[in-house]
Formats: C-alpha cells, structure tokens, sequence
C-alpha cells in the first residue's frame, strides 16, 4: 500500500467544490503535525516545523518549494529563525482539496531528510 506521499496529484479547477469537512478530517489522520485551520471562512492545512538550526529551516523551505513547482501546487511559506510555517489550500475551490494532503504528506518526508544526520 502507497503512501499518500505517492499519490499522484490531480489539478482541480474552477467550479470544483472544497472537500467535505469529515473527509479532510480523515486524511488529517493521515499527516502527522498538520492541523486544519480557518481563515476569512476557508480551511487551510498548516504546521509548523521547528528546527534548532536556522540552515535546516532554508534547507526545507527550498525543498518544499522545489515539491511545489514539480507539482504545479504552490503554499504559503513563512521562514523565521527556527521555524517553517507551511499552509495549504487550493485557491480555485475556495478550501481545501485532497491535493493539499498530499502535499503536506511530500512536505512531512522532507523534513524527516532535512532533519536526518
């Protein structure tokens, strides 16, 4: 059985309906570290990955940002010393999408390399 790590992503498009809320409470399970936020009404995926060594922070942040431009996926990323703020959600459907997951599932193996002596 894959990951949803693997699972590959499918671009959503205009007039696509956000996910229902008990499906993304499922996948939640599925992320480790990840919470389900609300902004303005639109639910967004977030966590924050903290590290000791400000380094290891830029290290992940281009990683993460190198996922998102193979993937056509882009979120919203916040660098400070120590910590990473990574949110997802899709734009087009207003919240979130099973592609946010995924991502964020990509975003988790990352941080497990960067953060590996």
């Amino acid at each position: 059985m894959s990951s949803l790590a693997d699972t590959p992503i499918v671009l959503s498009k205009k007039g696509d309906a956000p996910m229902p809320a008990a499906e993304a409470e499922a996948l939640l399970e599925q992320v480790p570290g990840w919470q389900i936020v609300s902004e303005d009404g639109v639910d967004k995926l977030t966590r924050d990955f903290r590290f000791k060594d400000y380094l290891v922070i830029i290290d992940l942040a281009h990683k993460v940002g190198r996922i998102a431009e193979q993937n056509d996926h882009h979120p919203e990323m916040h660098v400070a010393w120590g910590t990473l703020t990574v949110t997802w959600w899709t734009h087009v459907t207003g919240g979130l999408h099973k592609n946010d997951f995924i991502m964020a599932a990509r975003c988790n193996r990352a941080a497990m390399l960067v953060s590996a002596p």
